[in-house]
């Protein structure tokens, strides 16, 4: 099912048209059918001639409820711009035909409506100033069908030529991420929550779980309408009732996005390009507060130009739409842009979320420029640079690629060495990826750091895990993924404990060797009651021990390698024969005081050679 939005301005006949194809009086409110004059958006639909259901969106006319307009005109497949013969082209016609043109709507026809109050001459007219007004918009060159809804003249042939573009537009895309943009909300009586809106990148089903944003209310779809039937399954570009369970009719408003629960996020700030709409009185200047139109969401932000000052009629910039509240777009979007209650121009949304850049900076225009015209490949690996390690899914959405789409793109870029993937994981939510750039950073990173830790500290076999993972500035999730892929290039050693450049060996001075050796010396002269107040420096110490030569038992007893083992293996020993052993037992076998046999038994116990149990050891 496709979608028809009208336009035009106020009072030119469009509700009276929509009235005449359809049958149905698309003014919903008393107030619009008492003076006659659309306020809010209407909804009619019709079966066209060849069969097709077609769903219509009628717009006010009145620049006072242009906003409201914006609501309806978002994800339409079709305009139907409607002149009065009597009047032709108005501001109202300028101003909602500059609104499609930067909503690149381009399948349109053009209803010269009241064709039977003029004559041919007038309406030759009429149609020569609509084309005039069409050339250099999305809808150069539409057919204009003079009509009139009153006497039906014309109706059939305006039918037909609707007909006939619907059958040149392409349907929509299944990305399979289902967004609906809320352009009405109610309750009805035994069925409780209803939204309204059109459906794009997806589909939605009865007993669906779904999300409502930006307020992350959460429920269940318990059926789905469209021109009052019931549907199994609804496809993208289908205009929806939905009726929702588990949400409060009061927490919906218009501009709010349905969609699958946990892929979606609202932004405060997205990267865009603009283009100011021509015949502007003034250039568009920096910093210029003004209110955002997109989808049927309204919210007030200012627009900073990225790389220039102003932007002249007609022309166009790079920018950031700085916003007051959230909005729910994704990459390719269409917004508009009004500021002093006039439209000033709009375009694409080409970064959802975006931070806040350097004004001027040709780097950041560069990337930009490929967010918005590379080839989905280019697109994706700009989209991983702007946040490394990158996980799939925002990949895939900074991208505006669909998940199928974004693995088969990254499969190839992974076999070509231009990306790497941060652990096994390949796709799906939690799989990380780095572009080659970024895993080379990485790995410098690391090499400096750990440079940076053995220049520090010499004499230390290496740098704790931890103190490597925050250099790199990872969770501890990604760190794990990373670490043993770090290993297997070659850019670090890892003994399980601590980490260390593969070439780093601790070397100890002349002078240190020499109290290396007076200090093994001691040892051995006193192998159960070694000296604790004439050992040497830490860093020595810790050589000692990473050589094997001595085992710390604490901060301040180490015995040497050969007692160490003498110990442990008789203390086993007479456990082995007498079922336990004490501190004093340990003391007295050894000859040597409690602090050396206290010490050494809460090692064993640490090492899980032996176990408490009260005030004896036995073996674990």
């Amino acid at each position: 099912m496709r979608v028809i939005g009208t336009a035009g301005h106020v009072d030119h006949g469009k509700s009276t048209l929509v009235k005449a194809m359809t049958g149905m009086d698309p003014d919903r409110l008393r107030e619009e059918q008492e003076r006659g004059l659309t306020i809010d958006l209407g909804f009619a639909w019709m079966t066209l001639p060849d069969g097709e259901e077609v769903s219509i969106v009628d717009v006010p006319g009145h620049e006072r409820f242009v906003g409201n307009m914006l609501a309806g005109v978002g994800a339409i497949d079709m305009a139907l711009l409607v002149v009065a013969a009597d009047e032709s082209v108005m501001p109202q016609t300028r101003e909602h035909l500059a609104i499609l043109d930067l909503l690149q709507i381009n399948r349109g026809l053009v209803a010269i409506t009241k064709a039977d109050l003029v004559d041919g001459d007038w309406l030759a007219l009429v149609a020569a100033d609509v084309a005039k007004t069409l050339r250099g918009t999305t809808l150069e060159g539409a057919k204009a069908v003079p009509v009139s809804a009153v006497s039906g003249s014309g109706m059939p042939d305006l039918l037909a030529a609707i007909q006939g573009v619907l059958k040149e537009s392409q349907p929509r895309k299944d990305l399979g991420r289902p967004r609906l943009s809320i352009d009405r909300s109610f309750t009805i009586s035994g069925f409780g929550t209803v939204v309204t809106g059109t459906l794009i990148d997806g589909r939605l089903k009865p007993g669906q779980e779904i999300e409502v944003l930006p307020s992350g209310a959460q429920g269940r779809i318990r059926g789905l309408q469209t021109n009052k039937s019931k549907l199994d399954e609804a496809l993208p570009g289908r205009r929806l009732a939905v009726n929702i369970s588990g949400v409060d009719h009061d927490r919906l408003k218009r501009g709010d996005v349905l969609t699958s629960p946990g892929w979606l996020r609202p932004t405060i700030a997205v990267d865009v390009r603009f283009q100011a709409i021509a015949g502007l009185p003034r250039p568009v200047r920096h910093n210029l507060n003004v209110t955002v139109h997109a989808g049927s969401s309204e919210v007030m932000g200012r627009l900073r130009l990225l790389d220039t000052d102003a932007v002249d009629p007609g022309a166009s910039a790079w920018a950031q739409l700085k916003l007051d509240a959230p909005l729910t777009v994704v990459k390719g979007d269409h917004y508009v842009v009004r500021a002093g209650g006039a439209t000033i121009g709009g375009g694409s949304i080409v970064v959802p979320h975006a931070v806040r850049h350097q004004r001027m900076h040709a780097p950041t225009i560069e990337r930009l420029a490929v967010m918005e015209r590379g080839t989905d490949r280019e697109v994706l690996v700009n989209a991983m640079q702007a946040s490394e390690p990158a996980e799939f899914g925002a990949v895939a959405r900074r991208a505006n690629l669909s998940p199928e789409q974004a693995a088969l793109e990254l499969d190839a870029l992974v076999s070509e060495g231009l990306v790497v993937p941060a652990g096994q994981q390949r796709t799906g939510a939690g799989a990380m990826f780095y572009t080659l750039g970024g895993w080379n950073a990485v790995c410098d990173t690391a090499r400096q750091a750990l440079a940076a830790y053995h220049r520090q500290f010499p004499l230390r076999k290496g740098a704790p895990r931890e103190e490597l993972r925050s250099r790199l500035n990872l969770t501890a999730q990604i760190f794990a993924n990373v670490l043993p892929m770090l290993v297997e290039r070659g850019v670090v050693a890892d003994d399980g404990v601590s980490v260390r450049l593969p070439e780093h060996q601790p070397k100890l001075s002349a002078a240190q060797e020499k109290q290396a050796t007076e200090y093994m010396k001691m040892l051995l002269e006193n192998p159960y009651a070694p000296p604790t107040d004439s050992t040497p420096d830490e860093g020595v110490l810790g050589v000692l021990a990473d050589r094997g030569d001595v085992v710390r038992v604490s901060e301040s007893v180490a015995f040497s390698k050969d007692a160490y083992e003498d110990m442990v293996r008789k203390i086993r020993g007479h456990i082995t024969e007498k079922g336990r052993i004490t501190v004093a037992d340990v003391r007295d076998l050894f000859g040597t005081s409690r602090k050396y046999a206290l010490a050494l038994m809460e090692h064993l116990d640490r090492e899980r050679v032996t176990r408490r149990v009260d005030d004896v050891r036995v073996l674990r």
